[in-house]
């Protein structure tokens, strides 16, 4: 004779509401410690003399802490909770860029530093906790938190020269006042980092049959709500490491990052050499960011009504190739250029942050993907920004440059199209 077990409770729904925009806020802090700094960067190097080289490690370095911290989140989320991990790295970013905006060159980079290691936290964990909490709408969901990093991308490249001209912090303020969203995000997040749990190790996970995927078994309401995880550890399979498909997917989110930040670097210096106004340069910057807004929430519409992604990843590979083809070939449409690429960007990004999960069964094997992908993937890409700031010092034009990223466009597209059939990594 058995007792019954009781009701789980259910949540309210002013408890649901504030978990999805905790959620949303944490994509928010994803790039706009980023974006704030490409329309400044002339001021940065004017006032601590730094070399086009130098300068772009702003933006390299946190890209090469994403490729050397993204491996081992996947680990200390299963050891501490998705909620803990993101917890602990909004805190980090507060201080993080609090540092990088106080006097000193020393704190600078420290502060630089820690930026990028909070980020490479939250990027890996997000695509997880999508993951586990909505599997069934992993586009759309993906989608939206993307829109919202737009947004607030957006936002941080259209008010940073403006910020900066209006006080005697200059560029200190402009880059600075996004510590503040960190610590707002993390007051909102703090009722789910009461709830999250770690998952116990003993646990696993069966090995679901060929028609029962994870993309078929809708989260609760209260999983989302509280934070408790979905499904529980993963079994033990061959590493993601020797899957050619997860290869795949790591080169197409290599490549597409690597053309995003770039451009975000380097645009508004490559159209003020083009003979274009330095604040239109920065207004372009903002229009790049809020296309891609459009970008995302069209490719998270287009996911779930297609049988594979393939389409949508080689032709956001074209529309990459004629913009930078247009900067290259018709420099004063550069607002419709920069509008081209934001809408490209905005589809690939969604697409590669898609993939974790829809090319696995479960959020632990989603996490192993990212961490993976986004190592690799950031790795090259935070080669980017200094090679072309070292090109363009080494030939005193920027046409190498975007030679060079055009052809990338193709390499984006090449992987879209293999990255994007309908398969699972094992």
């Amino acid at each position: 004779m058995s007792s019954a077990q009781p009701m789980p409770r259910q949540p309210s729904s002013a408890s649901i509401a504030l978990a999805i925009t905790g959620f949303m806020l944490v994509a928010g802090n994803l790039r706009a410690g980023l974006t704030s700094v490409g329309p400044v960067l002339d001021r940065i190097q004017s006032d601590l003399g730094l070399t086009a080289f130098a300068a772009s490690m702003l933006i390299s370095l946190p890209l090469l802490a994403f490729a050397l911290v993204s491996p081992i989140v996947p680990p200390l989320a299963h050891r501490i909770g998705l909620e803990r991990t993101l917890g602990g790295a909004l805190l980090l970013l507060a201080a993080g860029i609090a540092l990088r905006s106080t006097p000193g060159p020393a704190l600078l980079w420290i502060g630089t530093a820690l930026l990028g290691i909070a980020i490479a936290i939250l990027n890996v964990a997000l695509p997880s906790l999508v993951k586990r909490d909505f599997p069934n709408k992993i586009g759309q969901v993906t989608g939206a938190y993307s829109a919202v990093q737009s947004i607030f991308a957006a936002i941080a490249a259209g008010i940073a020269v403006p910020i900066a001209g209006a006080s005697l912090l200059d560029w200190r303020l402009s880059l600075g006042i996004w510590a503040g969203l960190a610590l707002v995000t993390l007051g909102v997040f703090a009722p789910r980092l009461l709830h999250g749990t770690a998952p116990r190790p003993a646990e696993r996970t069966p090995r679901p049959r060929a028609h029962e995927t994870q993309a078929n078994q809708p989260a609760s309401e209260a999983s989302i709500a509280s934070g408790r995880p979905g499904d529980t550890a993963p079994e033990t399979r061959r590493s993601v490491w020797s899957s050619g498909l997860a290869w795949t997917v790591t080169a197409f989110m290599g490549a597409q990052s690597l053309f995003y930040y770039v451009l975000i670097t380097w645009l508004p210096s490559i159209e003020i050499a083009a003979g274009i106004d330095p604040g239109t340069a920065g207004f372009h910057l903002l229009l790049m960011n809020a296309a891609g807004i459009l970008g995302s929430l069209l490719s998270s519409a287009l996911i779930p009504r297609m049988r594979d992604q393939r389409g949508i990843g080689v032709g956001s590979g074209v529309l990459l190739g004629i913009s930078t083809g247009g900067l290259l070939l018709a420099p004063s449409w550069s607002a419709v250029w920069a509008s081209l690429a934001g809408l490209g960007g905005g589809l690939t990004i969604v697409l590669g942050l898609s993939l974790f999960g829809l090319r696995t069964r479960n959020h632990h094997r989603a996490a192993e993907v990212s961490g993976m992908a986004q190592s690799i993937g950031y790795l090259f890409a935070a080669a980017g920004p200094p090679s072309v700031g070292a090109l363009h010092d080494l030939t005193g034009n920027w046409t190498p440059a975007l030679i060079a990223l055009t052809a990338l466009s193709a390499v984006v597209a090449l992987a879209a199209y293999h990255a994007g059939k309908n398969r699972i990594i094992e």
